[in-house]
């Protein structure tokens, strides 16, 4: 009978004191199917069950259910996209991997981020930076709002993104059309949102129809 080789990976969790539970979830697979592994490579280790007892983590940062899900979406997201899911993604469920990838990243540079997440998401390189990309379609963004909020509080009017020759007016009115597209489907991040409240009043409305312009 040909003999049957525990997966790795399963060890490897195992050794640094993860519970079988939670390798099912993060491997998607049964528990039963961890514990068949986990009971052969015992067999060849007699010491990784002391291992594991002695690596079992103290009471730390909390790991879920919902978490070790969103953790494995991460990681075959990453695998089939070859890229991380964004909070401005496509998908409702890429912005929502997003979202909890950038908690992460928080939780990582505050240093309370749970061993589970950061040793499983260490496997990505860079995963807790964000992308040179990132950071200057950021600042792009964070631009535009001053140089709009600056023509607003200097009394001029919403900028148009289309019937118009100034390049300058253009550009401010294709990227506010951009986030009026975004907030209406859904995709707006919410602390843009907030920002456009705060420095741009009645961003969402813009200009009036016929009967007059808003300011």
């Amino acid at each position: 009978m040909k003999r049957v080789a525990p997966d790795p990976e399963f060890v490897l969790m195992y050794r640094k004191g993860i519970p079988t539970s939670k390798i099912a979830v993060l491997a998607d697979v049964a528990e039963t199917t961890v514990r068949y592994h986990l009971q052969i490579a015992a067999r060849a280790e007699p010491g990784l069950r002391d291992e594991h007892k002695t690596a079992l983590l103290p009471a730390g940062p909390r790991t879920t259910g919902a978490g070790l899900r969103n953790l494995g979406d991460v990681l075959a997201f990453h695998k089939a996209e070859g890229r991380l899911p964004v909070n401005q993604g496509k998908s409702a469920r890429e912005r929502a991997l997003g979202a909890w990838l950038l908690h992460r990243r928080q939780e990582a540079t505050q240093g309370t981020l749970s061993p589970i997440y950061g040793e499983t998401l260490a496997v990505i390189p860079r995963w807790d930076k964000p992308s040179k990309r990132k950071l200057e379609d950021e600042a792009r963004w964070q631009q535009r709002l001053a140089e709009l909020h600056g023509i607003r509080a200097a009394g001029g009017d919403w900028p148009r993104h289309q019937k118009t020759d100034d390049p300058h007016e253009r550009t401010l009115g294709v990227w506010l059309h951009s986030q009026r597209i975004g907030y209406r489907a859904g995709r707006l991040d919410p602390a843009r949102e907030q920002k456009l409240n705060e420095l741009l009043p009645g961003w969402r409305e813009g200009r009036g129809h016929r009967g007059g312009r808003r300011r």
